[in-house]
């Protein structure tokens, strides 16, 4: 794969993700950072930063996204993706931010 094909995404501690984009672009958020008219640098880079995501809740996001991915528009059963109770509302907060 080309190196276009990959996102890094730099949680607050600067912990560094990388993922294909066809995951990342889950996010409305992340689409409109890597594709929207502009000289962003996210999309000269092919990175985004989230100074307020910390790298442990940053990785769950990612893990949604490739969740989300498999399993829009799926004929098979879908099945519940685990969220632990203590990290329920920063997840909420981090969802609706990166508008997925």
């Amino acid at each position: 794969m080309a190196d276009n094909e990959f996102v890094k995404i730099i949680s607050s501690e600067g912990h560094e993700f990388y993922l294909e984009k066809k995951y990342a672009m889950v996010s409305g958020t992340i689409r409109s950072m890597l594709t929207g008219p502009g000289q962003f640098s996210e999309t000269q880079l092919g990175e985004v930063r989230f100074p307020e995501i910390s790298a442990p809740l940053l990785e769950k996001v990612i893990q949604y996204f490739h969740y989300k991915h498999r399993y829009t528009n799926s004929d098979t059963p879908i099945p519940e993706f685990k969220i632990e109770p203590e990290s329920a509302l920063e997840l909420l907060m981090a969802a609706n931010y990166l508008d997925t």
